[in-house]
């Protein structure tokens, strides 16, 4: 470990994040930590007045994972990345399950971040316990729309009798690598395949955009997610842990 990169270096302020959840928020760059760059981050936190740090730790590293415990971080999520290679692709057989695929239209937003709203409750922000439970939903909410009107993301919708019932948005970072972000399904239209459906329908557009791998990344208490990126292909790729350190009660 470079010792002098972590005492210069060791934590970002997040103005984003600060902004949006009314407190000063941080983060460890490091995914490892030892003795004196536990020090190094705390006086850094200090210095800075931060509220909340977070810290996507290497879970695979017994000295970060003491150390992070022992200095009063919480665990709010574990965080997995799956991962496929599209070298050798086909896009999988349709079914005649009722659902048709498009890109988003303008006219979707008002449904689609209503969907957003309430299809993630199960990620660090609700569980980490200190963030009102409204604000974490208008993150989704935020977040879906940012989606939207990127750029560089293309957002999938699938409909059901005319109205959309779902979502899944695609991030191209250049021609090598893609990224899946949110997935969300409607109340009404869970349990009926529409997500596998969803991920598929991603799948093919990446092909077509010339990409040759895509990451997605779900946490290690949503089995229902990673069954389902399994059926599609996807490996496990890295596993890290989320953990939170509060330094008020806000």
């Amino acid at each position: 470990m470079d010792h002098n990169l972590v005492r210069n270096d060791v934590c970002q302020f997040l103005e984003w994040d600060s902004d949006f959840f009314g407190c000063r928020i941080g983060r460890v760059k490091s995914n490892q930590i030892d003795d004196e760059s536990t020090q190094a981050v705390l006086q850094w936190c200090d210095r800075h007045t931060i509220d909340c740090l977070y810290f996507l730790a290497d879970g695979s590293d017994d000295v970060t994972i003491r150390l992070a415990e022992d200095n009063h971080f919480h665990l709010v999520d574990v965080r997995v990345v799956f991962e496929q290679d599209l070298k050798n692709f086909q896009s999988a057989t349709r079914q005649n399950s009722g659902f048709s695929f498009r890109l988003f239209q303008q006219e979707d937003l008002p449904i689609l971040r209503a969907l957003a709203r309430v299809s993630f409750r199960n990620t660090r922000f609700y569980y980490d316990g200190h963030f009102p439970r409204e604000r974490c939903d208008d993150l989704y909410d935020v977040w879906i729309e940012k989606s939207c009107n990127s750029d560089g993301d293309a957002v999938l919708v699938a409909e059901s009798d005319g109205q959309p019932c779902g979502f899944i948005t695609c991030k191209s970072n250049g021609n090598i690598l893609g990224e899946i972000g949110l997935v969300g399904v409607g109340p009404g239209w869970q349990d009926r395949g529409l997500g596998y459906e969803l991920v598929s329908e991603s799948l093919s557009w990446f092909a077509s955009q010339g990409i040759k791998k895509v990451k997605v990344v779900t946490q290690g208490r949503n089995r229902q997610a990673q069954r389902l990126y399994q059926r599609c292909g996807f490996l496990t790729d890295i596993v890290h842990i989320w953990y939170h350190r509060w330094f008020t009660t806000g």
